[in-house]
């Protein structure tokens, strides 16, 4: 057996060693690849970062070795041991991943002030455009003229204008409005400078966002009439997608008029349900309630109107029935969302849909009517799942009562899912909620239950996935592992022996 840097000792006594042990002992690369990637943030979370990086250079499948040394020279570079940060990205072979992760580390020294350091990193890089973005970004708090000088050094117009947005977002949320509309205006001047389209027109319109949050309705209105103008000449499936992000910009700048006239120009069933949508959403915020349902009620028969060959996407298409159902429950009108959600043809997004209505109905205090809703999801599994989150609804209103006794109910309905991976994650879940409770005794019941159950998993990936996410639980309530835990982490070890 090759050498490992978990020992049998170390494993027997602590979970998420168990895990790492289990995970090291993987033959598929792949396998140990994904245990990897569940078990090395843990590790990053409580510091140990040199075992981090070796866990990560034992994975033999590229890219989740790069991603996975980024994430460990991130982390360095936030506790400012930058040496090994920078020795864990020159160890990275694929230099456009070296060039990310060289990125990355500069950013956190930007953010932090430390901008020498930034600036040492940006030396290293070919392309340090987006760092010196970060330089400015971090000189604006407190020298505007400083960062301006920074920024005019900066070549790619799509780096400078993230710097300016982001430099703007502070000033807003300062109430620095005015210095933010002036950011927004050297902006706008960058983004005329990108060459790709889309990308011109996907960034006009984040800043037409910005001047709306920085009060400038009518410099909002300018830029989204520019990016309408750059849409037009599309002639791709993107054309209407931003269509619709130009004509919802013009409705919360405050001109309907030219929202309507944008959107009479676009042509797919999806965007202009989600469009539609947006409108709703708005109205609603308004206090225009019957306008709100009427624009809902438009998307929902434009969509389930759409034909299959009119459908360019239909992942996107039943994601926005999902979405048109849950707001109707927003709207108080639940049966009719409810109805809608299980016209789905996708299981996955019929569920979503029903978990967001039983939650808002439990905000609503209508819990009859959510417990009914929980009922019809199919899947155990998703069920339980839904269930917790009604739990934690319950929570949020104060009715600490009824969230344990559904908590008790959780636990219950888990024994019943088959995927024993899903289960384990369930009873973990159920578990940290009855610590917020101080139940410790109910919360060591479960966790052991849980481990019972990870020791049926057979697929050694999911195996120490599991066995991570219980070290968890572990962790969040501060239990170490007595000796009915120790027994049975010993049984699975046994497994690689």
């Amino acid at each position: 057996m090759a050498e490992h840097f978990i020992s049998q000792e170390q494993a027997e006594g602590d979970l998420l060693s168990a895990a790492a042990f289990l995970a090291e002992n993987i033959q598929s690369s792949d396998g140990r690849a994904e245990a990897m990637k569940a078990i090395i943030p843990l590790y990053l979370d409580k510091g140990n970062f040199d075992l981090a990086a070796e866990l990560a250079n034992e994975i033999a499948e590229p890219f989740s070795r790069d991603q996975l040394l980024i994430a460990v020279a991130t982390k360095c570079a936030e506790t400012d041991d930058d040496e090994y940060a920078l020795q864990l990205t020159e160890a990275i072979e694929d230099q456009a991943v070296q060039a990310q992760a060289f990125e990355q580390i500069a950013s956190v020294k930007a953010g932090k002030g430390q901008l020498d350091k930034a600036r040492e990193i940006a030396g290293l890089m070919v392309h340090p455009d987006f760092v010196i973005g970060s330089i400015a970004v971090s000189q604006a708090a407190t020298d505007d003229a400083a960062s301006l000088a920074t920024l005019e050094t900066i070549s790619f117009p799509t780096a400078r204008v993230g710097a300016l947005q982001q430099i703007a977002t502070v000033k807003i949320e300062s109430d620095n409005t005015a210095k933010a509309a002036d950011m927004l205006d050297l902006a706008v001047a960058s983004a005329n400078e990108i060459d790709q389209d889309e990308e011109k027109i996907r960034v006009l319109c984040d800043i037409g966002n910005l001047f709306i949050e920085a009060k400038r309705s009518d410099k909002a209105i300018e830029t989204f009439d520019a990016a309408r103008g750059f849409t037009e000449a599309l002639d791709n499936t993107h054309r209407d997608f931003f269509l619709i992000n130009c004509a919802l910009g013009f409705l919360y700048a405050g001109s309907t008029e030219l929202a309507d006239r944008t959107l009479d120009l676009v042509t797919d069933k999806t965007q202009m349900a989600s469009a539609l949508l947006g409108f709703a959403r708005d109205y609603w915020k308004k206090d225009q309630k019957e306008d709100a349902l009427e624009a809902l009620e438009e998307a929902h028969e434009i969509i389930a109107s759409q034909r299959e060959f009119e459908t360019r996407d239909s992942r996107a298409r039943n994601t926005m029935i999902s979405s048109i159902a849950v707001q109707f429950a927003g709207f108080g009108k639940a049966e009719r969302g409810i109805e809608i959600a299980r016209d789905n043809q996708d299981p996955d997004e019929q569920m979503s849909a029903l978990t967001q209505i039983a939650q808002i109905l439990t905000i609503q205090n209508d819990d009859t009517l959510a417990a009914s809703t929980l009922e019809l999801i199919p899947e155990e599994a998703n069920r339980v799942f839904a269930l917790i989150s009604v739990v934690d609804a319950k929570e949020k209103r104060g009715d600490k009562d009824a969230a344990v006794t559904d908590l008790e109910a959780a636990a219950a309905l888990a024994q019943t899912v088959p995927q024993l991976s899903s289960r384990s994650s369930a009873l973990n879940e159920i578990a940290t909620r009855f610590s917020a409770h101080g139940n410790s005794e109910r919360v060591r019941e479960l966790a052991i239950e849980s481990l019972d159950v990870i020791g049926g998993i057979r697929d050694e990936s999911s195996l120490a996935v599991a066995l991570a996410g219980l070290s968890e639980v572990y962790d969040e309530v501060g239990f170490e592992i007595g000796d009915a835990e120790r027994d049975r982490v010993r049984t699975l070890l046994f497994r690689v022996q």
